[in-house]
């Protein structure tokens, strides 16, 4: 075993031994328990006060909701007038110019709804100002948009009967007090002390080991780069995001940055065990959804290390495996890990770049955002899980013969409807989105885009397709990792995928939490002899073949005439 596998364990291993306790402190803080970060109460009452909230007002699911899209309405418009004019206000000592309406259309939703799908270089694209108070405050109240929404999914399961849900704002506030600001501190510091930037200053002059003179960015990015990783966000500092020495300088700070991006999802799924009672379903579904990374990891490590078949062809030898966009620092095994980890989460951030992947690497990162439940981001992997969960338990019903039931309360035609249209919601947007992009491609080449669709792919043939595909599935996914090899930053790339953000983050939020609320209104039912046990490992497989069915359905033969294609034709 090579010591970069041996790392990827110790790495894994290390996020597990922090989470199980971390997802226990999870459960009490939304449980309303004392705990270490009660300190933060006087705080969280002054916003309270300020804001004129009572966050000991209950709110049934709409309501919930309602909060919850309004106040992310409000932020949208807030970030994309900031963006157009951040070249007339304070904070630019590189005098980076203001964003175009379509980009700043983009890139306000794309880091509203947690996805940070960027078309933009961070070193040239944002001024100090908009990195910290758009794109860092966004990546900060989109993550606890998410933690929020999975609190009421939580206190839906829990109690027998009610439409008392607690209050959206306590459970907003808490999640950034309790949760992220103590986190995001820690590694920030982390990060600030291995030699990420932390000031204010302009770029600096360098001479580089070739014995070039060149101008490196810098400002206040330790900061932001510790909130993207444990908010799941994603968004670069700087262009390069984690392959930049800046943005991870070491293997010490990989190893903060991973455990950063993976802690909280999984903490998650703990905290649901021990929020609702239930600890053996909660670690039923963080098995199953182990095992998914797993299926997912071995085969990208796999193909990262062996190299490319076609150099091979060529009599190169490659003792190091396929290096080309791999940071040589850190080699294929830990890129090959952070791809996967990065993509079944919606972290998207990336220390190497996807698009120099192997075929089939890039195949299990599409997989990855395609399923979107491994772990997931934080709060919405709970989420998205659960319609997988609703749809299980009422297949397994019908092939009993008995009324399915989930927690003591019947599935019936309006939750599995609402399950349904959220499935399938997904592979809809992403594949119509894809064969948007390639007719327009095909039949309007030279439509003016401000850039034409002949300028979009660097790369023809199946690549090329792969590049459309996996931008919608970043989109659709709110992941935001990207194979940039597609040129992004136009009209059609930024107006589309701006929609399909907002479909894809806020529909799949929307779902299970009616699900959950409208069923939490019904009457409790005791479990008996008959009642289908969710906590088994049967159960649990029951899950993982739902998921595996929908999603080679759906994306199957999008994916053979991309990845796929482009494996065979290198032998």
């Amino acid at each position: 075993m090579n010591t970069e596998m041996i790392g990827v364990i110790a790495t894994y291993g290390l996020t597990l031994l922090l989470a199980l306790p971390f997802g226990k402190y999870i459960a009490k803080v939304f449980k309303g328990e004392k705990t270490w970060s009660d300190f933060m109460k006087p705080l969280e009452r002054l916003l309270y006060k300020v804001s004129g909230i009572n966050p000991k007002e209950e709110m049934d699911w709409k309501q919930h909701m309602k909060a919850l899209l309004t106040i992310n309405l409000l932020w949208v418009l807030y970030a994309f007038f900031v963006l157009i004019f951040q070249d007339k206000l304070p904070l630019n000592p590189d005098g980076n110019p203001g964003m175009t309406p379509d980009l700043s259309f983009n890139t306000a939703i794309s880091f509203v709804v947690n996805c940070n799908l960027q078309h933009y270089s961070g070193e040239s694209g944002l001024t100090y100002l908009t990195q910290l108070f758009v794109i860092t405050f966004l990546q900060f109240v989109s993550a606890a948009t998410g933690i929020a929404a999975a609190i009421v999914l939580f206190k839906a399961l829990k109690d027998k009967t009610t439409t008392k849900l607690g209050n959206f704002w306590e459970f907003f506030v808490k999640s950034i007090t309790r949760v992220l600001l103590p986190l995001s501190v820690v590694v920030a510091i982390i990060l600030a002390f291995n030699g990420t930037p932390a000031s204010y200053k302009g770029k600096d002059t360098v001479v580089t080991l070739q014995g070039d003179t060149v101008n490196v960015s810098r400002g206040p990015a330790a900061g932001m780069i510790a909130i993207k990783h444990v908010g799941t966000n994603g968004g670069g500092y700087f262009g390069a995001n984690s392959a930049h020495p800046l943005e991870n300088p070491n293997y010490a700070t990989y190893i903060t940055e991973m455990v950063a991006q993976v802690i909280i999802p999984i903490a998650m799924v703990f905290a649901l065990g021990f929020f609702i009672n239930r600890r053996k379903f909660a670690y039923v579904l963080f098995a199953m959804m182990t095992i998914g990374m797993i299926v997912l990891l071995i085969p990208s490590i796999h193909y990262e290390v062996g190299g490319n078949p076609a150099l091979a062809h060529l009599g190169i030898r490659q003792t190091t495996g396929a290096m080309e966009g791999k940071e040589v620092r850190f080699g294929p095994t830990a890129t090959a890990y952070w791809s996967t980890v990065t993509t079944i989460i919606s972290t998207g951030s990336v220390n190497g770049m996807h698009d120099s992947t192997m075929p089939l690497t890039g195949f299990m990162q599409l997989m990855a955002m395609m399923i979107n439940s491994f772990y997931g981001g934080c709060g919405v992997g709970i989420l998205n899980y659960y319609i997988f969960i609703i749809i299980a338990v009422f297949i397994s019903g019908l092939m009993v013969g008995r009324t399915p039931e989930f927690m003591g309360h019947k599935v019936e035609a309006r939750e599995i409807k609402i399950a349904a249209v959220i499935a399938l919601l997904h592979p809809f947007i992403i594949l119509v989105g894809t064969a948007l992009s390639a007719y327009i491609l095909a039949h309007h080449p030279d439509v003016d885009w401000a850039v034409k669709p002949t300028a979009w792919l660097n790369n023809p043939g199946y690549h090329g397709f792969t590049e459309m595909l996996y931008e919608y599935t970043s989109a659709a996914a709110n992941n935001g990792s990207g194979f940039e090899g597609l040129g992004d930053n136009n009209i059609f790339w930024n107006v589309s995928t701006g929609i399909i953000l907002l479909l894809g983050r806020f529909l799949p939020i929307i779902g299970p939490v009616a699900i959950a609320g409208i069923m939490a209104k019904k009457k409790f039912i005791p479990e008996g002899a008959g009642t289908l046990q969710t906590d088994t490992a049967t159960f649990g497989f029951m899950t993982m073949a739902v998921i595996i069915i929908l999603t080679a359905l759906s994306f199957f033969p999008a994916l053979v005439l991309g990845p796929v294609a482009e494996y065979f034709s290198m032998y």
